[in-house]
Protein backbone atom coordinates (compact mmCIF):
# COMPACT_ATOMS: atom_id res chain seq x y z
CA UNK A 1 0.00 0.00 0.00
CA UNK A 2 1.24 3.21 -0.81
CA UNK A 3 1.70 5.88 1.71
CA UNK A 4 2.57 9.88 1.74
CA UNK A 5 2.25 10.44 -1.35
CA UNK A 6 0.82 14.21 -3.13
CA UNK A 7 -2.81 14.30 -1.88
CA UNK A 8 -4.52 16.12 -4.51
CA UNK A 9 -7.52 17.33 -2.79
CA UNK A 10 -4.74 19.44 -1.55
CA UNK A 11 -3.93 21.00 -4.64
CA UNK A 12 -5.73 24.03 -4.82
CA UNK A 13 -4.54 25.04 -1.46
CA UNK A 14 -1.33 24.86 -2.63
CA UNK A 15 -2.06 27.28 -5.61
CA UNK A 16 -3.67 29.73 -2.52
CA UNK A 17 0.02 29.51 -0.34
CA UNK A 18 1.54 30.63 -4.01
CA UNK A 19 -0.60 33.78 -4.39
CA UNK A 20 0.22 34.22 -1.25
CA UNK A 21 3.85 34.11 -1.39
CA UNK A 22 3.99 36.57 -5.00
CA UNK A 23 2.12 39.09 -2.57
CA UNK A 24 4.05 39.18 -0.12
CA UNK A 25 7.50 38.93 -2.58
CA UNK A 26 5.98 42.41 -4.64
CA UNK A 27 5.78 43.72 -1.49
CA UNK A 28 9.38 43.57 -0.41
CA UNK A 29 10.93 43.70 -3.69
CA UNK A 30 14.55 44.89 -3.84
CA UNK A 31 17.33 45.84 -6.46
CA UNK A 32 21.15 45.29 -6.11
CA UNK A 33 21.68 49.12 -5.86
CA UNK A 34 19.77 49.49 -2.56
CA UNK A 35 22.48 46.99 -0.94
CA UNK A 36 25.90 48.05 -2.17
CA UNK A 37 26.88 50.89 -0.88
CA UNK A 38 28.90 52.16 -4.14
CA UNK A 39 29.00 55.45 -3.86
CA UNK A 40 29.81 55.61 -0.31
CA UNK A 41 32.91 53.14 -1.11
CA UNK A 42 33.94 55.22 -4.38
CA UNK A 43 34.11 58.62 -1.84
CA UNK A 44 35.91 56.91 0.80
CA UNK A 45 37.92 53.58 -0.25
CA UNK A 46 39.38 53.81 3.34
CA UNK A 47 35.66 53.44 4.80
CA UNK A 48 35.19 50.17 2.80
CA UNK A 49 35.23 47.67 6.13
CA UNK A 50 37.53 44.88 6.03
CA UNK A 51 35.58 41.65 6.96
CA UNK A 52 37.56 39.37 9.27
CA UNK A 53 38.24 35.95 8.50
CA UNK A 54 35.29 34.31 9.73
CA UNK A 55 33.10 36.62 8.58
CA UNK A 56 34.47 36.42 4.72
CA UNK A 57 34.14 32.70 4.90
CA UNK A 58 30.93 32.76 6.40
CA UNK A 59 29.62 34.67 2.78
CA UNK A 60 32.12 32.50 1.02
CA UNK A 61 30.16 29.53 2.12
CA UNK A 62 26.84 31.19 1.18
CA UNK A 63 28.31 31.95 -1.97
CA UNK A 64 29.29 28.39 -2.94
CA UNK A 65 26.06 27.16 -1.76
CA UNK A 66 24.08 29.33 -4.09
CA UNK A 67 25.81 29.44 -6.82
CA UNK A 68 24.74 25.87 -7.28
CA UNK A 69 21.51 27.09 -7.97
CA UNK A 70 21.16 25.63 -11.57
CA UNK A 71 21.73 22.14 -10.80
CA UNK A 72 18.87 22.51 -7.39
CA UNK A 73 16.60 23.98 -10.09
CA UNK A 74 17.34 21.13 -12.37
CA UNK A 75 16.58 18.38 -9.54
CA UNK A 76 13.64 20.06 -8.69
CA UNK A 77 12.07 20.41 -12.22
CA UNK A 78 12.88 16.74 -12.49
CA UNK A 79 11.19 15.47 -8.83
CA UNK A 80 7.54 17.99 -9.80
CA UNK A 81 7.56 17.32 -13.57
CA UNK A 82 4.02 15.31 -14.16
CA UNK A 83 2.64 16.35 -10.37
CA UNK A 84 0.80 19.71 -9.92
CA UNK A 85 1.51 22.81 -12.00
CA UNK A 86 1.72 25.09 -8.81
CA UNK A 87 4.64 23.31 -7.68
CA UNK A 88 6.55 24.13 -10.77
CA UNK A 89 5.49 27.47 -10.99
CA UNK A 90 6.90 27.85 -7.43
CA UNK A 91 10.46 26.90 -8.57
CA UNK A 92 10.29 29.08 -11.87
CA UNK A 93 9.25 31.81 -9.16
CA UNK A 94 11.96 30.82 -6.47
CA UNK A 95 14.75 30.14 -9.11
CA UNK A 96 14.16 33.72 -10.29
CA UNK A 97 14.77 34.92 -6.71
CA UNK A 98 17.25 32.91 -5.36
CA UNK A 99 19.27 33.58 -8.32
CA UNK A 100 19.98 37.39 -7.38
CA UNK A 101 21.74 35.70 -3.64
CA UNK A 102 24.71 34.77 -4.80
CA UNK A 103 25.61 37.71 -7.57
CA UNK A 104 24.35 40.19 -4.36
CA UNK A 105 27.18 38.48 -2.39
CA UNK A 106 29.82 38.20 -4.92
CA UNK A 107 29.21 41.97 -5.60
CA UNK A 108 29.67 43.14 -2.18
CA UNK A 109 32.75 40.84 -1.62
CA UNK A 110 34.14 42.45 -5.33
CA UNK A 111 33.10 45.68 -4.42
CA UNK A 112 34.43 45.82 -1.00
CA UNK A 113 37.85 44.48 -1.75
CA UNK A 114 36.89 41.62 -0.04
CA UNK A 115 38.85 38.26 -0.45
CA UNK A 116 40.51 36.95 -3.49
CA UNK A 117 38.07 37.32 -6.36
CA UNK A 118 39.72 35.86 -9.27
CA UNK A 119 40.31 32.74 -6.41
CA UNK A 120 36.74 33.04 -6.03
CA UNK A 121 35.84 33.22 -9.62
CA UNK A 122 37.39 29.95 -10.29
CA UNK A 123 36.22 28.23 -7.65
CA UNK A 124 32.52 29.54 -8.45
CA UNK A 125 33.13 28.25 -12.18
CA UNK A 126 34.58 24.86 -10.29
CA UNK A 127 31.55 24.22 -8.35
CA UNK A 128 29.04 25.19 -10.78
CA UNK A 129 30.78 22.23 -13.03
CA UNK A 130 30.60 19.57 -10.69
CA UNK A 131 27.25 20.20 -9.94
CA UNK A 132 27.40 19.58 -6.34
CA UNK A 133 23.99 18.67 -4.78
CA UNK A 134 22.77 16.65 -1.54
CA UNK A 135 23.72 12.90 -2.79
CA UNK A 136 20.37 11.87 -1.81
CA UNK A 137 18.19 14.69 -3.19
CA UNK A 138 16.39 11.69 -5.22
CA UNK A 139 12.94 12.08 -3.77
CA UNK A 140 9.26 12.47 -4.36
CA UNK A 141 7.44 15.52 -4.74
CA UNK A 142 6.12 14.93 -0.73
CA UNK A 143 9.60 14.73 0.12
CA UNK A 144 11.21 17.20 -1.91
CA UNK A 145 9.06 19.67 0.12
CA UNK A 146 9.94 18.42 3.11
CA UNK A 147 13.74 18.65 1.88
CA UNK A 148 13.31 22.29 0.80
CA UNK A 149 11.43 23.19 4.19
CA UNK A 150 14.37 22.35 6.56
CA UNK A 151 16.74 23.33 3.81
CA UNK A 152 14.93 27.14 3.59
CA UNK A 153 14.77 27.44 7.14
CA UNK A 154 18.11 26.93 7.51
CA UNK A 155 19.30 29.24 5.02
CA UNK A 156 17.43 31.64 6.52
CA UNK A 157 18.61 31.09 9.94
CA UNK A 158 22.39 31.31 8.64
CA UNK A 159 22.03 35.00 7.26
CA UNK A 160 20.35 36.04 10.51
CA UNK A 161 23.09 34.65 12.59
CA UNK A 162 26.07 35.77 10.18
CA UNK A 163 24.05 39.62 10.32
CA UNK A 164 23.85 39.57 13.85
CA UNK A 165 28.18 38.58 14.29
CA UNK A 166 28.64 41.39 11.09
CA UNK A 167 26.87 43.78 12.35
CA UNK A 168 29.82 45.14 13.95
CA UNK A 169 32.52 44.75 11.60
CA UNK A 170 29.96 45.80 8.61
CA UNK A 171 26.44 47.24 9.36
CA UNK A 172 26.15 47.47 5.21
CA UNK A 173 26.49 43.96 5.04
CA UNK A 174 24.35 42.54 7.79
CA UNK A 175 21.32 44.71 6.52
CA UNK A 176 22.33 42.80 3.34
CA UNK A 177 21.94 39.38 4.94
CA UNK A 178 18.81 40.27 6.81
CA UNK A 179 16.91 40.97 3.16
CA UNK A 180 18.40 37.77 1.98
CA UNK A 181 16.67 36.37 5.02
CA UNK A 182 13.69 37.71 4.47
CA UNK A 183 13.86 35.99 0.98
CA UNK A 184 14.34 32.65 2.46
CA UNK A 185 11.67 32.90 4.83
CA UNK A 186 9.21 33.20 2.53
CA UNK A 187 10.47 30.57 0.47
CA UNK A 188 11.08 28.59 4.01
CA UNK A 189 6.93 29.78 4.75
CA UNK A 190 5.64 27.99 1.35
CA UNK A 191 7.13 25.00 1.53
CA UNK A 192 6.78 24.41 5.34
CA UNK A 193 2.92 25.29 4.78
CA UNK A 194 3.02 22.45 2.10
CA UNK A 195 4.12 20.10 4.53
CA UNK A 196 1.70 20.67 7.39
CA UNK A 197 -1.04 20.99 5.25
CA UNK A 198 -0.24 16.99 3.84
CA UNK A 199 0.00 16.06 7.94
CA UNK A 200 -3.09 17.38 8.92
CA UNK A 201 -4.91 16.07 6.36
CA UNK A 202 -3.51 12.53 6.20
CA UNK A 203 -0.44 12.06 9.50
CA UNK A 204 0.54 8.80 7.30
CA UNK A 205 2.31 12.21 5.66
CA UNK A 206 4.67 11.60 8.22
CA UNK A 207 6.93 9.20 6.27
CA UNK A 208 8.66 11.16 3.85
CA UNK A 209 9.82 13.54 7.19
CA UNK A 210 12.23 10.53 8.64
CA UNK A 211 13.38 9.96 5.39
CA UNK A 212 15.02 13.16 4.87
CA UNK A 213 15.47 14.24 8.24
CA UNK A 214 17.81 11.31 8.71
CA UNK A 215 19.80 12.11 5.43
CA UNK A 216 19.84 15.94 5.37
CA UNK A 217 22.91 17.47 4.05
CA UNK A 218 22.82 21.13 2.98
CA UNK A 219 23.03 21.73 -1.09
CA UNK A 220 26.84 22.13 -1.56
CA UNK A 221 27.82 20.53 0.84
CA UNK A 222 31.60 19.06 -0.15
CA UNK A 223 32.69 21.91 -2.39
CA UNK A 224 36.54 23.17 -2.17
CA UNK A 225 36.98 24.11 1.33
CA UNK A 226 33.55 23.77 2.62
CA UNK A 227 34.35 22.55 5.79
CA UNK A 228 37.14 24.73 6.29
CA UNK A 229 34.85 27.51 6.18
CA UNK A 230 31.76 25.47 7.67
CA UNK A 231 34.63 24.61 11.01
CA UNK A 232 34.78 29.04 11.52
CA UNK A 233 31.52 29.32 11.73
CA UNK A 234 30.84 26.93 13.67
CA UNK A 235 33.69 27.70 16.17
CA UNK A 236 32.59 30.99 16.18
CA UNK A 237 29.01 29.95 17.25
CA UNK A 238 27.61 31.61 14.18
CA UNK A 239 25.78 28.00 13.21
CA UNK A 240 26.30 24.77 13.24
CA UNK A 241 24.92 21.98 15.30
CA UNK A 242 23.60 23.78 18.18
CA UNK A 243 22.08 26.26 15.74
CA UNK A 244 20.81 23.43 13.82
CA UNK A 245 18.90 22.10 16.08
CA UNK A 246 17.47 24.77 18.15
CA UNK A 247 16.46 27.19 15.35
CA UNK A 248 15.61 24.83 12.83
CA UNK A 249 15.20 21.37 13.15
CA UNK A 250 13.06 22.02 16.86
CA UNK A 251 11.14 24.63 14.81
CA UNK A 252 10.03 22.88 11.89
CA UNK A 253 8.86 19.90 13.40
CA UNK A 254 7.25 21.35 16.44
CA UNK A 255 5.61 23.62 14.13
CA UNK A 256 4.07 20.37 12.48
CA UNK A 257 3.93 18.99 15.59
CA UNK A 258 5.33 15.49 14.50
CA UNK A 259 5.32 13.90 17.99
CA UNK A 260 1.56 14.58 18.41
CA UNK A 261 0.25 13.29 15.14
CA UNK A 262 -1.67 9.56 15.06
CA UNK A 263 -0.65 7.70 11.69
CA UNK A 264 -2.26 4.61 10.82
CA UNK A 265 -0.13 3.05 8.60
CA UNK A 266 2.87 0.53 10.86
CA UNK A 267 5.55 2.22 8.89
CA UNK A 268 4.34 5.94 9.24
CA UNK A 269 4.34 5.02 12.94
CA UNK A 270 7.57 3.76 12.69
CA UNK A 271 8.89 6.68 10.80
CA UNK A 272 7.60 9.02 13.10
CA UNK A 273 9.05 7.24 16.35
CA UNK A 274 12.65 7.59 14.08
CA UNK A 275 11.89 11.41 14.04
CA UNK A 276 11.55 12.01 17.67
CA UNK A 277 14.64 9.94 18.67
CA UNK A 278 16.37 11.90 16.04
CA UNK A 279 15.17 14.73 17.34
CA UNK A 280 16.16 13.57 20.76
CA UNK A 281 20.01 12.70 19.34
CA UNK A 282 20.09 16.16 17.42
CA UNK A 283 19.31 17.92 20.96
CA UNK A 284 21.88 15.87 23.04
CA UNK A 285 24.50 16.64 20.90
CA UNK A 286 23.93 20.65 20.94
CA UNK A 287 23.63 20.64 24.83
CA UNK A 288 26.91 18.74 24.55
CA UNK A 289 28.56 20.88 22.41
CA UNK A 290 27.08 23.85 24.09
CA UNK A 291 28.01 22.56 27.90
CA UNK A 292 32.17 21.93 26.07
CA UNK A 293 31.93 25.96 24.26
CA UNK A 294 30.83 27.15 28.13
CA UNK A 295 33.65 25.56 29.95
CA UNK A 296 36.27 26.84 27.07
CA UNK A 297 34.94 30.13 28.02
CA UNK A 298 35.43 29.71 31.67
CA UNK A 299 38.65 28.06 31.26
CA UNK A 300 40.06 31.23 29.09
CA UNK A 301 38.43 33.63 31.48
CA UNK A 302 40.31 31.97 34.46
CA UNK A 303 43.35 32.45 32.35
CA UNK A 304 43.26 36.21 31.68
Amino acid sequence: MAIAQLIPSLEPRLRELFDQHNERAANIDWAYSDYVPLDEFQRDPQSIPRLSPTILSAIELAVFTEVNLPWFTTALHAIFKGSWSVLLDFVHTWTSEEDAHSVLLETYLFVGRNGDPRARAALRKQVIRTGLMSADLLYDPLQALVYTSIQERATQIYYLNVAQAAEKEDPHLARLLRRLAKDETLHYTFYRDAVKLHLEADPNCVYPVADVLLKFEMPGRGSPGYQERADLVRLANIYGPEQFYSQVIDVVLKYWRVAELHPTYAEAREAQQQIVKQHTRLGKIAAQLAARRERQAQQEASQD
